[in-house]
């Protein structure tokens, strides 16, 4: 069985990998000191890796001021749902505020537009 988690945290997890993915690159550009334009676009690059999780952590903190906001029956904890079904923040009980996929198993698929049409 996959693990699931919430998709806010999911992404969120996403940009702080970017923050650290930069800073590796940019260590790695160390190496180059002998050569000063590869080492300036390796740094370069890093930056970019950086630059692109402040992206990345702005879309989500957008994207989770829309999200609607519910209280966790299994854990009575407010969390937020993106998408037709999520999982809570806190103990990833599988959430949903679809009456047709209430007691249905799990599947993140109920979120793509095909399996909405059906």
């Amino acid at each position: 069985m996959a693990k699931y988690s919430s998709k806010i945290n999911k992404i969120r997890t996403f940009a702080l990998s970017l923050v650290f993915i930069g800073f590796v690159i940019m260590y790695i550009g160390l190496f180059f000191k002998s050569h000063p334009i590869i080492m300036s676009i390796v740094m370069i690059l890093g930056v970019l890796a950086i630059l692109a999780s402040t992206g990345v952590y702005f879309w989500i903190g957008m994207l989770s001021t829309r999200a609607i906001q519910v209280v966790c029956p299994n854990c009575q904890k407010p969390t937020k749902i993106l998408g037709r079904v999520d999982m809570c923040m806190h103990c990833n009980e599988p959430l949903t505020l679809d009456k047709n996929l209430e007691g249905k198993d799990f599947d993140q698929s109920y979120n793509r537009k095909s399996s909405q049409q059906q």
